[in-house]
């Protein structure tokens, strides 16, 4: 392992090195899974199910199947730039979607399994999406809304071997399989809109995160600068699709480098996680922070992962107590990383480099990023600011689709405004505070919700906190945390007060939870983010 100045003079010399080289013309199918192609044996997809199946694709199969997705859509009648919504689970089918509709130059939206009916209806009104494609499963919640979106011309579902295909639907299992692998004559310039990511919405109604070609392309930073990935590497990314955690590395950032990607289709549960762990021996894991503070409160003593290098965690900063407790546990050290739906990996602790607990990192080779201040001044070190993105990089969202007014607010000047609050030290890594609405003031103190909910995680009886703002007459603002313990503690009064003393003594007395909440579990997001605004509102 590196000592800090020496990484630092490594990351110093690859940031001033780097130069966006990006094609006039990209598509991603074609250019790059289209090339790993050639190498008919080079393993692309390895799925498994809950039940146990299983299936292997190579470079070439996936290729294959989304060129017959390409020319299916075609054939429909489905022109360049028109959108269609992929709402499939973790199954190859997914990624076969998404790869045939970019090959047809159609606007792709990922879209979780999830959703209800009136988050189907919005998505699909605000596109105006021209096809749908599910499963039976998923089906039920887009016929409730069918009068509501007579303009979808197309319903395509991916029935498995004994699912009965719902009435109205087009089998697209029966389909492909009649489809040649006839790519479509359809020219794609990087410049050119890709896909459209809806926001987890974590504040409002879901915004359409519009991109480009060259985000695609750009993601390969992803996979080599945050990720390490080789490609001779299997990588596991425990992502749910629909978000765009899967475009970072589920899919554009592992394929872009010829990695093989593991996708498991079964619901989360720690015991399980952890076998699949050792059985199918990733050399690179990610998951959320939701997965590892619940990972690290399970018995890791017979842990054995010795083809694992690199472990990686991103979607909200994870606490450094759980960085902690992996790596006494493994001797890997969880390398934290804060990228958004409108860019790819931002900010990271990169291979090789000491982490520092806590820390988001340094930021991503081709990108400056600063902490500024509300007229776009950057700010010196240790003081608390926006955290913004200058210019206008490849990796950057076009803007939110359709809005142009929401687009113009996250702007301040030439920067773009992340809507996440950090200081930075003097070595240049950035300390995340909170969003900048999730920011507590008490008393004229401004408090981050993170600090507080990582003190709590500290605590051995507790799983999850998340801390926000309360009314108070006195302060304005108090600090309320919600807090999940484990399975079998009591939380009464005397359990407050302990976690009260335990923040205390682990933050600054300020910061100390006033009210204490216990809750059998928090709001999140699809992606996994705890839904703040919904505590606040209780």
């Amino acid at each position: 392992m590196e000592d800090l100045e020496t990484s630092l003079d490594r990351w110093r010399r690859t940031r001033d090195a780097f130069r966006w080289e990006i094609p006039d013309g990209f598509n991603f199918s074609r250019d790059v899974v289209g090339r790993f192609a050639a190498e008919p044996d080079r393993p692309a997809l390895l799925w498994r199910s809950a039940a146990g199946a299983e299936a292997r694709l190579s470079f070439a199969e996936v290729s294959t199947g989304a060129r017959r997705m390409a020319r299916l859509l075609v054939d429909l009648g489905v022109a360049p730039g028109e959108p269609v919504i992929v709402m499939l689970p973790r199954i190859p089918a997914g990624q076969l979607a998404i790869l045939g509709a970019l090959e047809a130059a159609a606007l792709v939206i990922p879209s979780s399994t999830i959703l209800r009916p009136k988050d189907v209806a919005y998505r699909a009104r605000h596109s105006r999406a021209a096809v749908i494609v599910a499963t039976p499963e998923s089906a039920a919640a887009i016929d409730a809304v069918r009068a509501e979106i007579s303009f979808v011309r197309h319903f395509l579902v991916w029935a498995e071997e004994g699912e009965i295909v719902p009435s109205g639907w087009m089998d697209l299992r029966a389909a492909l399989a009649h489809t040649p692998a006839e790519p479509p004559l359809r020219p794609t310039r990087a410049s050119d809109p890709a896909l459209v990511f809806y926001t987890s919405g974590t504040t409002g109604m879901p915004k359409a995160v519009l991109h480009s070609h060259a985000y695609c392309f750009a993601q390969r930073l992803t996979a080599t600068h945050w990720l390490g990935l080789r490609g001779e590497d299997r990588l596991w990314t425990t992502s749910d699709t629909g978000w765009a955690k899967a475009a970072y590395s589920v899919l554009f950032g592992p394929w872009s480098v010829g990695a093989e990607v593991f996708l498991y289709h079964g619901r989360f549960d720690p015991k399980t996680e952890l076998r699949l762990l050792a059985e199918v021996a990733p050399q690179v894991f990610c998951a959320p922070p939701t997965e590892f503070r619940l990972l690290v409160k399970e018995d890791l003593s017979g842990l054995r992962l010795p083809r694992l290098r690199e472990v990686v965690s991103a979607g909200e900063p994870l606490n450094p107590e759980v960085i902690r407790a992996w790596r006494d546990a493994t001797g890997l050290t969880i390398r934290d990383g804060f990228g958004q739906t409108e860019t790819i990996l931002l900010i990271g602790n990169f291979p090789g480099m000491p982490v520092r607990l806590g820390s988001m990192g340094l930021p991503m080779p081709g990108h400056r990023v600063e902490v500024i201040d509300a007229e776009g001044r950057v700010l010196p070190p240790g003081e608390a600011g926006d955290i913004a993105v200058h210019g206008q990089p490849p990796s950057l969202f076009l803007g939110y689709w359709q809005d142009e007014a929401a687009t113009a607010v996250c702007r301040r000047g030439d920067w773009y405004v992340t809507g996440d609050r950090a200081t930075r030290d003097e070595e240049g890594y950035f300390w995340f505070v909170g969003r900048a609405d999730d920011v507590i003031i008490s008393a004229g103190y401004r408090i981050g919700p993170f600090e507080v909910e990582s003190a709590l995680l500290e605590h051995p009886d507790v799983i999850e906190a998340a801390a926000v703002a309360a009314p108070d007459p006195v302060r304005g603002s108090i600090v309320k945390a919600y807090v999940v313990l484990r399975p079998g503690v009591v939380g009464d009064e005397a359990l407050k007060t302990a976690l009260q003393e335990h923040a205390k003594r682990v933050t600054a007395p300020y910061k100390y939870p006033r009210q204490i909440e216990f809750v059998d579990s928090l709001p999140k997001t699809v992606s996994g983010k705890i839904r703040r605004i919904e505590l606040r509102g209780r």
